[in-house]
């Protein structure tokens, strides 16, 4: 039996806006951007930690504890955005259907490829990420909100190390030494 919670729903409440020295359409485009990489962000850490469960193969050790480090950095992150959300004033987004109408990266249900593709997988979805980073840095500066581009451009910096981690994984060795 469904519960109707209509019944519990109250009157939102009112928010005080922050006096940041941001203009208001700066502010809310800059928390626009923020909350479209929270849900980037959820959706790779669901997608990393898929392929925690299900990674197999002769590397299966090895990933399976990169796949846990990777998803580990990714929850820090996730509530990072969220309260950089929240200190410009705006919401976080946190429903499945919100993350899912607002993230680039493609789920893949019922799709389990060999380690190799969940590297791939993996290391496309973080440079997706990267290049949206730098836009997003660009627009929070043209909204002069220099902690908010600092502050991208740390999660960017996180991005291209997890990313680098993984391409390592696909290098072949070159053996003209």
């Amino acid at each position: 039996m469904a519960v109707d919670r209509t019944k519990e729903k109250k009157p939102a409440m009112k928010l005080i806006k922050p006096n940041l020295g941001i203009e208001d359409a700066g502010r809310n485009e800059v928390c626009e951007i923020l909350n479209a990489r929270l849900s980037d962000v959820f959706t790779l850490y669901t997608k990393t930690r898929k392929y925690h469960w299900n990674v197999r193969g002769k590397h299966f050790g090895q990933l399976h504890e990169l796949f846990e480090e990777q998803y580990t950095e990714l929850e820090e992150e996730i509530d990072k955005i969220a309260e950089r959300v929240r200190q410009l004033g705006g919401l976080a987004v946190g429903t499945l259907d919100e993350f899912k109408s607002l993230t680039q990266i493609e789920e893949q249900p019922g799709y389990n490829p060999n380690d190799i593709g969940m590297i791939r997988g993996l290391l496309d979805d973080h440079e997706m990420i990267i290049r949206s980073f730098r836009e997003d840095i660009d627009t929070a500066e043209a909204a002069k909100d220099t902690g908010t581009a600092d502050f991208l451009t740390a999660c960017m910096e996180d991005h291209e190390k997890m990313a680098w981690m993984l391409r390592a994984h696909l290098e072949e060795n070159d053996s003209s030494d």
